[in-house]
């Protein structure tokens, strides 16, 4: 689809891969790109930027949850444990008990 003025029509991931390459620590942005590989079936890539979102922004907790949950659906399960711990203790000091409750249900259905 062209338009005159903007050229052709970007798609979301697109977007977000822009903007991650502008401000790579905006922890938004990066979560916005992580979740649009992980819904779109790009897993590697999905996987590479939930770590570079937790490695540059470690009190992100939303980063954590989803994180935790793509690795449990990936059968990645001490992975996923340690994320979901990791999740736990930082949703803990940013003083979050619903994703921290959240986060504790998830990782006590990994078996």
């Amino acid at each position: 689809m062209m338009d005159k003025t903007t050229g052709p029509k970007k798609s979301r991931r697109q977007m977000l891969e822009e903007l991650v390459a502008k401000k790579p620590d905006d922890a938004l942005s990066r979560y916005g790109l992580a979740l649009e590989c992980m819904n779109s079936g790009d897993s590697a890539a999905a996987d590479r930027h939930f770590r570079t979102l937790l490695e540059h922004n470690a009190a992100y907790v939303p980063g954590y949850h989803m994180y935790g949950q793509f690795l449990a659906r990936q059968a990645r399960t001490e992975e996923a444990r340690s994320v979901l711990s990791s999740g736990i203790a930082a949703a803990a000091q940013a003083g979050n008990q619903h994703a921290r409750s959240e986060m504790e249900a998830l990782l006590n259905d990994l078996s």
